[in-house]
């Protein structure tokens, strides 16, 4: 089936890459005309290139620029301008004493929380399952990236990246991305409970469906100050005192989460980056957090800012984008099957079961 939730641009992945779903069995990465998929093998860009390090940290500079965060982007010299993602690296290097002669081992993560000290972050990257941690040359550090490009895809936040917007839409795009980013969009923080904020939780940015006026309960997870236990607050577990938690300030700092249990309240997915967007009560990755305000297509899986479109078992497309996967006529008033998210004709459709 057919895979609609990726991002990156299609100058920066070459053809020749063979796709990781399908082993191999196309030639490489043939870009579709508008879809997020190949157009040989139907299957994500992700599945078969990732973007450049520097293109991920150029998207996740655009995003966190023009927010409270801006301070973890620096400007570009002599480009056009924009800002770039000061991406926290961490270098460890322990000694090997096993042999004669005592040697070094190396190890570094793509990313970590920024701020600590390193005695801090390691305790960090020790409560993220093995698999996830983001060491250079590993599938975690692989995983990372995937996440950022399926949480944060470029034509969520640039208007420029998206290739569904109609005449006059880009302003209202331009109006959504400002509001996400000056009322939900946070990065989260490390450090130990009761320490997050400086230990302080004035002035700090609130939920606003919450009701800010009552304390949180410590029923609910959150800081039993009272007793000084601290609990996580998906797992409702216990937190000890000496270890590392994420703070979410638009949260409140008296709610905090192991590290493993900061994830998107819909699709359970480790947040990249600690990058969230705050809703309802819960963190959300960025791809859920625009589906919950607005359709997305499942053509070309960009956010449909028209409130004409086509809607069929609970997806939606851009009137433009309702066509058949494998021939692409359009399907509007034409009869279809739906499998999967996959959109044939009744032709096509025939075909698939010879």
């Amino acid at each position: 089936p057919a895979v609609f939730q990726m991002s990156g641009s299609h100058s920066q992945l070459g053809r020749g890459v063979p796709c990781l779903r399908c082993r191999g069995t196309c030639a490489g990465f043939e870009p579709h005309s508008w879809r997020k998929i190949c157009k040989a093998c139907r299957c994500s860009q992700e599945e078969h290139s990732l973007s450049s390090e520097l293109e991920d940290d150029r998207r996740i500079g655009r995003l966190l620029a023009d927010s409270q965060y801006s301070s973890l982007t620096a400007r570009l010299k002599g480009g056009d301008g924009g800002r770039i993602y000061k991406r926290n690296r961490m270098i460890v290097t322990n000694p090997n004493i096993s042999g004669k002669d005592p040697t070094f081992d190396t190890v570094t993560y793509e990313w970590a929380p920024p701020g600590l000290a390193q005695k801090l972050a390691m305790q960090y990257m020790e409560l993220i399952p093995k698999e996830l941690q983001p060491v250079a040359g590993t599938d975690g550090a692989l995983q990372r990236r995937r996440r950022l490009a399926r949480q944060l895809p470029p034509y969520d936040q640039d208007p420029v990246q998206c290739r569904g917007l109609a005449e006059g839409e880009h302003g209202l795009m331009e109006e959504f991305v400002k509001k996400y980013k000056a009322e939900a969009l946070g990065v989260g923080e490390v450090a130990l409970p009761g320490q997050g904020g400086a230990g302080k939780d004035e002035g700090k940015p609130q939920d606003k469906s919450s009701n800010g006026s009552k304390p949180p309960e410590a029923t609910n997870g959150a800081l039993e100050s009272t007793a000084g236990h601290y609990c996580c607050e998906t797992c409702k577990q216990a937190v000890p005192g000496d270890c590392p938690v994420v703070f979410a300030a638009r949260a409140g700092y008296t709610r905090q989460w192991h590290p493993a249990c900061f994830v998107c309240c819909r699709c359970a997915e480790p947040l990249a980056d600690l990058i969230y967007f705050w809703k309802g009560g819960a963190p959300w990755c960025g791809r859920h957090y625009c589906e919950s305000l607005r359709p997305r297509c499942t053509g070309c899986d960009e956010i449909i800012f028209s409130e004409d479109y086509q809607q069929v078992e609970g997806l939606a497309w851009h009137k433009k984008h309702f066509a058949c996967l494998e021939c692409e006529m359009p399907l509007l008033g034409k009869p279809f099957s739906l499998a999967n998210t996959s959109l044939l004709c009744t032709i096509c459709s025939q075909s698939k079961r010879l």
